[in-house]
């Protein structure tokens, strides 16, 4: 395991080994190319298998997104139903811009519910996590700007 693997911990669904990258070879120009020669099978680093997230943990993230998006959403939109009502059968008159506000926080949280619902689910297979997901949050939150630091220091 390399400095920088060290320094952060492996994802549960993570490939075990690193493949190294073929060599470079030098390339003709183009107009140099032999047809004849035959290239080489350029594999992937990694197979489809080994870089897909696993059934369990995939559907553990969609139930959360459901919940942590879908609930402030259909508020969201029992908002704008009811403050229509409430405008059309009664005589109570809501303010425009508290019902615009209400809306867009409402919105705002069903977007946000997507970022966390995603961060909180546990990517541990055998582990379920809890309701909240706090401590799945902080966990993947950690991994996720690990990864950020260290494709960054790559490029520099």
């Amino acid at each position: 395991m390399s400095a920088e693997e060290s320094e952060r911990s492996r994802l549960p669904f993570e490939p075990n080994k690193k493949r190294q990258k073929p060599a470079k070879t030098q390339s003709k120009p183009p107009a140099q190319l032999n047809t004849s020669e035959k290239q080489p099978d350029r594999k992937p680093p990694y197979t489809k298998e080994e870089m897909a997230i696993p059934q369990v943990v995939s559907q553990r993230m969609i139930r959360r997104v459901a919940a942590f998006c879908g609930i402030p959403t259909v508020l969201g939109i029992a908002t704008l139903i009811v403050s229509y009502l409430l405008a059309i059968y009664s005589d109570i008159k809501l303010p425009p811009i508290a019902v615009l506000l209400v809306n867009m926080g409402l919105f705002g949280l069903g977007v946000l519910g997507i970022t966390y619902g995603v961060l909180s689910a546990s990517w541990d297979e055998e582990r379920p996590g809890n309701l909240l997901g706090l401590g799945e949050f902080s966990t993947n939150w950690g991994r996720m700007v690990a990864v950020w630091r260290e494709t960054r220091q790559k490029k520099v």
